[in-house]
């Protein structure tokens, strides 16, 4: 089964995402904040994708993205899912290792499709 993991520290953003992801048959993992998927993820949580925040406290997203990549997660596809659109942001993310970039708030058509595409078989 595909076990997607999904970092916001909003409840409600963590509720729809999952709520989405769930109908399509997809296991999910939820994280209050980069700093709480990483050490999840240092303790040996291997998700098939992780959708993530880019503001978020202790750890914001783009941080964790380049230390996720250094704690195993080399060739996982990270995706940042947020409300910033500004093209130096997106650059920096993709710098620190992120495989593609969702506005929200975003459709379940439009997440699923990007989902599909960056893991084949979800």
């Amino acid at each position: 089964m595909t076990t997607v993991m999904l970092v916001d520290d909003s409840p409600t953003m963590l509720m729809s995402i999952k709520s989405i992801l769930t109908k399509e048959g997809l296991a999910v993992e939820t994280a209050g904040d980069g700093q709480e998927a990483l050490e999840r993820i240092k303790a040996g949580l291997k998700p098939n994708l992780v959708i993530s925040d880019v503001n978020m406290p202790r750890l914001d997203g783009i941080s964790f993205v380049r230390e996720a990549r250094r704690a195993g997660l080399r060739f996982t596809p990270i995706l940042m899912l947020t409300t910033e659109s500004e093209q130096t942001k997106r650059d920096e993310a993709k710098a620190a290792g992120a495989t593609g970039w969702l506005v929200k708030p975003v459709q379940a058509d439009a997440l699923m499709a990007v989902v599909r595409q960056v893991v084949p078989g979800a």
